[in-house]
Order: C-alpha cells, then structure tokens, then sequence
C-alpha cells in the first residue's frame, strides 16, 4: 500500500502529460494528421520500399525511386531483431504528434526527479521544457527524427547523473536503455551534440572525484558506462553499421574529387562545404529571440494584422481592403534575422529565463555551472558563420563536426539546460528562509527586467532591415510610382519595430506577474503550493501561446491527404502510361524534391544524405547542360513547367536504356579526369573508368551489331537481364554502382563487376546467350541482425540481474 501510494503522484503525473499531449494535438482523436512538410517528402522517398514491404512482407534495403537508386538505410528500413526499436514503439503509443511530446514530458521529468525536484515542480518543469517553441515547431514541420532523439536526451542525462552518484546498477540500466533508444531514434547530429553536454557533466564529476581522491569510484563509472555503452550499441548494431557504411558513399562522406565544378582547386577537405554548414547561422543579436519570441520578426510565416503599418499604407494608397489584405501577405516578411529560413523563433520562455537566473543567484549546487556551461556553449556555437573563430575551430579539428550542417539547431542543448536551471531555481526557492528569497528575488527581477528595459532603448540601434527588403523595393520600383517600394519598405520596418517593442512588454508582463507571485509568497500572502502552481499555470500559458502561433490545429488534414500527399498531375499520367523501366528528372526540382519519386524512378529526392555521386553529377554535369549523362542515367522523360506554369512531360529520345553494350573503353587515372571525361563522351559507345580502384579490364570491344541487352525482370533489389552477343563485349547499366550489397551473377555463378562512368555498374559478359542478374544481398545487415540480437539478450539479462541484486541490496 505504502509503495502505491509513493506512486500515486507519478501516476497522475503521467496521465497529465497524456491529456495534454492529446489536448494541445487534439485534432488526432478526430483521427486526422498534421501536415509536415519534410514528412510528405519522406513519404515520396519512401514509396517504393514501402509498397515492396506490402506487397512481399520483406525490406528491399534499396529503391531506386530517388537519386538514381540508393539504400533505404536512412528512409525507415526495418532491421530484424530491433526489440529495442519495439519498446520504442511501447513508449510512442499515442498518435503522432502526440507521441513525441508526450516523450518530451517523460525524459524530462524522469531527469528532474532525478535532479531531486518534487513532483509538482517537475510535472511543470517537464511542460516547459516539452513546449519550449522549437521542440513544438519540429513536431510541425516534420523533423521527427530529431524530435525523437531529442525526448530521449534527458534520460539519457538523467541515466549519467545516476551513475556518477553512484547508483552503478539503476544508473547504468538507465543509461544503456536510454543510450540505446537515443541511437535507435536515428539522428546522430542531435546525439553528437549531446555528447558535448555529457563531457562537460564528465569532466564535472571527475575533477569532484579526483579531488576527494575517489579514483576506485572512478573506475566503477567507467566501467559501467563502458557495459552499458556496448549493449546499447550492439542493440542498434545494424543500423550503425549500415549507416555507417552509407556515410562514405553520401555527400557526409568524402569526396575523391580534388577540383569543384568550375575546375579550380577545393580550398577545404572538410566533408561538407563550409558554407553550407554555417548556412543557418544564429544571428548574435537574434539570440534574444529566447526570451522574448518576436524581437527578430518571428518566422518567415509570419503574418500581420490589419492594424499593421503595411495595411494601412496599402489602404492610404488606394488599395481595396482586399488587396491591401493580399499585398501585406505576399509582399511583408516581418523577419529580418540572418538566417535564410526560420519557421519559428527558438523561445525558451521570459519565466523560464526568469527562474533560470533565480537559479544562479539563490541555489547553492555547482551542478547548476554544469548546465549554465552547456547552455553558453550551444548558444556560442550555434552563431556559426558570425562567430567564425570558434566555428572554423570546430570545423577544422573537432572529429564528425564537419559531417553536419544547420550549426544553429545545436541549441537544442540550450533549449534543455535552461529549462533544468530554471526548475533548480524554482526548487531551492522554497527551501531556504525568507530573507534569502527576498534577496535572490529582488536581484532576479533587477537582472532579468534590466536586460528587457535595456533592450528596448538599444532599439534604435537596429535598421530592421531585412535580407528580402532590396528585392521587394526593386520589384516594386518598375511601377509607375517610383516612390511606392521606398514608402511600403518603410512601412514593414516600422511593423518589425513594433513587434520588436510589443514583444518586449510581453515578457516583460510575464516576468512581473511571476516576480509577484512570488513576492506574495514571500510575504506570506501565498501559500507554497499555491504559488507553484500560479507559477507553473504562467511559465505554461506563456510558451502554449506562442507555439499555437506556429503549430496549432489548422496544420492537421485528413489522414487521406497525409498517407497520399501527392495527386498525379496530366504529366505523371502521360509518363505512367509507359510501362518500361526508366528514369525521370523533374526540371524545377534540382535534386531537391521528392514529388517526382512518388510516381517514377526519379534521379531527383529530398534527402540530407544524399548520394554523394549524384549530387557530383548534377553539379559538374546535369547542370551545365550535359544531356549525355541524362541518356546514361537512363533519364526517358523530363518534367518542366510550361509559360501557364503547368508541369509538362518531355521525352528525352536518346535514353541510352537499362543497358547496353559499348565498344571502347577510356582510361584514367583519377576521379578528377573520369568527371572530366563525362564532359564530352559518347556514352552509348564509350565508357570511363577510373583505373585506381578498378580491376584490368581491356580498352577495346567487338562489338556485335547484332548483340542485345535486355531487362527481364525488376524488383528494386532484383534486376534480371537477358543478354545475346557473338563476341565477348562489355556491357554498362544504368544502375548506380554500389560495393556493399550488390552482386552479380551470370548464369547463376558470381561474377566481378566494376564502376563506371563515375556512377553507373559495367561488366564484361561473354559471348553466347546468358542471363546476368544483379541481387542486392547487403552483408552489414546479417552481420548486424546477429550482433543486435546477441546484444539484446544481454541487455535482458542485465535488467533481470539489476532488479534481482536491487532487490536484494534493499531487503
């Protein structure tokens, strides 16, 4: 009875973190879905191995619905043996999104408990931290990966802390079952910034340990972490090995190419160009957007209000309200920070900002420098481009930082240390006597509404310039009044000002009304409870409000248009009538949109890994115009889009087809001159290849006019061809070449293939008539299945003997 009791608080906890999720996401019990953007992309992407699963009830482990053909290990292949993706899938039991922010409630919480924080404290510390404005705009616009690893982060933290206190058994089992979901969630950028955070708590303990001269303890942590760190990574065995066998062959690996597409030399062998890495950069200044949400203008999405100065400078000007309506929608983007894309502002909240800096002044743990540290740390690093000492440090010798882009999104770190100071501060608060509330409240306001007041006078200081503003005025310059763009620019200014100034207020209100809470309580005029829950109902409400600007119910549709996003246009059905196996390139999508593989084998797709061969193709060949690489990619049927802006079906008439044979071939010594060689070559006659990594082959073939190549059978990860020639010959395939997994047989036995034309398969066939088949038959997924299957019987193992010796050391 006792011990259900000591539950019965948790219980309820747990169930409001349920109703809330539902509620804030209400409309899935209506059983409809949000609409996410990268989401619906994915769905593209992911067509053809989901239908081959539904159709076979087995993993392709390719498609070649996207950038020619690549492996699906980063588009939801479904490994054998993941029980540790099935308690995943326990854990995410309510509709998306709710699942993941009811897991963002769950870690959190359970790190908070373990931060000693009472449940009350917790169960609105959790909410915080769950509605903090970037967690809910990720939910909206589809990086659920990253959502997913986010949630897990604070278990994981909390897994750490137990260890190092010295909870081996509890702490370890937390830590490997956290570790293991962390991995298992599938975006290792978010896992690899967290491990930034887990070193500086690392080397927070182990300078209090060697201190008090602990070294044996020190070893214990160790060891432990070392146990629970390889079970967790054995229990994701083959999804790291594939990954980490994809990686080479994606634009995260290195490329063999040591000139860029203009022919001049690279100036960095970092994995990705330095200035796609720090494309996203967080503006120094625009860092003040966490603790008031509109000061850089909110998100690209934003709107204005028909009391806005556009409006109204749109009805002075003669405009209909209607058209003054249209104008201020189309033509005011109200942010004007140094980031090209923003979908929200990253709001961390006034009172968790309030209570965070209560927390340096009023709680007496050093562990609270830990999270401060890790806080100022993300915030310095996520300025990437603008503080480029630190970032080109980071770039140039800190190992995998070069292998991730969008440097901002590191405040995901930021965005979980303030929320764990702040509830710090909010505990020790009501724990110490009144004449030390007073004197860490009073400094609290001062600091945190000083910075506000400060922040409003320094307006002035800012143009509100925006990086759209000169476009806009431009276009608007060709009408007849010349005047029009200057005068309409100025307008949009003055509305960022606004927001600027009204935003300020805002925290400012909240800030007060928190301050006075606790004041009353203070002076006795509140009870604790009452004014943790005022306090708790304010934190709350401040960050729900500003969310719902930005994800709220009118992104959900039905589920009809989320599981089927795209509708064939006149084009795809045109295309879809030929029933041969071809390639499709859409024109306006630049490698970039994954529409066209919903319908076809498209050579185009929306990916953060993608494959790196393609993507060198498009730059140095597609783009420039180079059909002959379209005819070897097999590319049939372009779609563009006609002068009324509709999509158009293009036959290209020299595809070269699924394969054919050529007659010479043209050596070279590197992957510059083999790019190079594509610039003029023949590829229906001719085909490179790069002698450096491929085995002697001959440079000349007879080749039989006679001689056919035919594709008999496919299946994404089974292409059966029939060939017939007079003479040995050599034959190309419009496949991408791909080592690890592809194998090739001729007449049943294993047969040697090579790489050619930079991207595509080539084999020697002898003569006479035979069938060559090519089977993607994947060795790291074996391996893999067999190491995850071990390791997931010693976690359960484990688990039986924690709960036995905890069981034991308690009685």
């Amino acid at each position: 009875m006792n011990q259900i009791k000591k539950l019965y608080p948790h219980i309820v906890a747990l169930a409001g973190f349920i109703l809330i999720a539902l509620l804030y996401f209400y409309p899935v019990l209506q059983g409809k879905k949000i609409f996410q953007s990268d989401i619906v992309q994915y769905t593209a992407m992911a067509k053809e191995q989901n239908d081959f699963r539904a159709a076979n009830h087995s993993e392709p482990y390719w498609t070649n619905s996207a950038f020619g053909g690549m492996p699906t290990y980063q588009l939801g292949a479904q490994y054998p043996n993941d029980f540790i993706g099935k308690i995943d899938d326990i854990l995410r039991f309510l509709p998306r999104p709710a699942d993941y922010l009811f897991l963002y409630f769950l870690g959190f919480y359970s790190l908070l408990l373990v931060l000693r924080v009472d449940v009350l404290k917790a169960f609105f510390g959790a909410l915080a931290f769950g509605f903090s404005t970037y967690l809910i705009v990720i939910l909206g616009v589809g990086h659920n990966a990253k959502a997913h690893a986010i949630a897990y982060m604070p278990l994981l933290i909390a897994g750490v802390l137990l260890v190092f206190r010295k909870r081996y058994i509890v702490g370890g089992l937390l830590t490997m079952f956290a570790v293991a979901l962390e991995i298992n969630a599938n975006h290792f950028q978010m896992t690899y910034y967290l491990l930034f955070l887990l070193l500086i708590i690392g080397v927070y303990y182990s300078i209090k340990l060697i201190q008090k001269k602990e070294t044996q303890a020190l070893l214990k942590i160790a060891t432990t972490f070392g146990v629970a760190l390889l079970f967790a990574i054995g229990a994701n065995a083959t999804s790291l090995l594939a990954t980490k066998e994809y990686t080479d062959y994606s634009t995260r690996g290195k490329s063999e190419l040591k000139l860029d597409a203009n022919g001049k030399k690279k100036t960095s062998d970092a994995t990705l160009d330095r200035s796609y890495i720090t494309e996203y950069s967080y503006g120094i200044a625009e860092s003040f957007n966490l603790i008031a949400p509109r000061l850089f203008g909110g998100g690209n999405g934003e709107k204005l209000s028909n009391d806005s100065a556009v409006y109204d400078y749109m009805l002075k000007y003669g405009a209909s309200e209607d058209e003054a309506r249209q104008f201020t929608d189309s033509y005011a983007p109200t942010y004007w920070g140094d980031q090209p894309i923003v979908a929200a502002p990253a709001y961390i909240g006034a009172i968790v900002f309030f209570l965070s800096v209560l927390a340096l002044y009023h709680d007496k743990r050093k562990i609270k420098y830990v999270f401060l540290m890790g806080a100022l740390f993300s915030l310095v690093l996520s300025w990437g481009k603008n503080f480029p000492v630190l970032t080109d440090f980071f770039i140039d010798y800190i190992p995998l930082y070069d292998k991730f882009r969008a440097v901002s999104s590191i405040q995901v770190l930021l965005e979980l240390c303030f929320p764990v100071l702040a509830v710090l501060g909010f505990q020790s608060f009501f724990t110490t006597r009144q004449e030390k509330q007073w004197d860490s409240l009073w400094k609290t306001a001062a600091t945190t509404l000083g910075i506000l007041v400060l922040l409003f006078f320094a307006r002035n200081m800012f143009d509100f310039a925006g990086s759209l503003d000169g476009q806009i005025r431009q276009m608007f310059s060709q009408s007849q009044d010349k005047s029009f763009g200057i005068g309409f620019i100025d307008a949009l200014k003055e509305d960022r000002k606004t927001m600027y100034s009204a935003d300020l207020l805002r925290s400012g209100i909240f800030i007060s009304l928190t301050f006075g809470t606790l004041f009353m309580f203070v002076r006795n005029k509140l009870k604790s409870t009452t004014a943790v829950i005022l306090v708790g109902i304010l934190m709350v409400s401040d960050l729900f409000f500003v969310d719902k600007n930005y994800v709220s119910s009118k992104d959900f549709v039905s589920a009809h248009e989320v599981d089927m996003p795209f509708e064939p246009s006149v084009s795809d059905q045109q295309i879809l009538q030929d029933t041969t196996n071809y390639r499709v390139l859409e024109v306006d999508g630049n490698l970039s949109s994954a529409r066209a593989s919903y319908f076809h084998k498209s050579i185009g797709g929306y990916s953060a890994v993608k494959p790196r061969a393609m993507q060198e193709l498009f730059d140095y060949q597609i783009a420039n115009n180079n059909r002959q690489v379209l005819d070897m990619l097999n590319v049939k049927y372009l779609i563009q889009t006609d002068d009324k802006g509709q999509p158009v079906a293009v036959v290209n008439p020299g595809a070269n087809g699924n394969a054919w044979f050529v007659s010479t071939i043209q050596k070279v010594t590197n992957a510059d001159a083999e790019m190079k060689a594509l610039n003029h070559l023949d590829t229906k006659h001719t085909a490179v290849i790069n002698t450096s990594n491929q085995e002697k082959i001959a440079t000349s073939f007879v080749k039989d006019s006679t001689a056919t190549i035919r594709l008999m059978s496919y299946k994404p990860n089974h292409l059966v061809y029939q060939t017939n020639t007079k003479n040995e010959a050599f034959a190309v395939f419009s496949e991408m070449y791909y080592k690890n997994g592809w194998n090739a047989y001729i007449d049943g036995k294993s047969s040697p293939y090579v790489k050619v034309d930079y991207a595509l398969r080539g084999m020697t066939v002898p003569s006479g008539s035979h069938k060559i088949e090519f089977k993607f038959e994947p060795q790291v997924v074996k391996t893999g299945s067999s190491i995850t299957l071990v390791s997931s019987i010693g976690m359960l193992l484990l688990l039986i003997g924690g709960v036995y010796f905890e069981r034991k050391k308690k009685a």
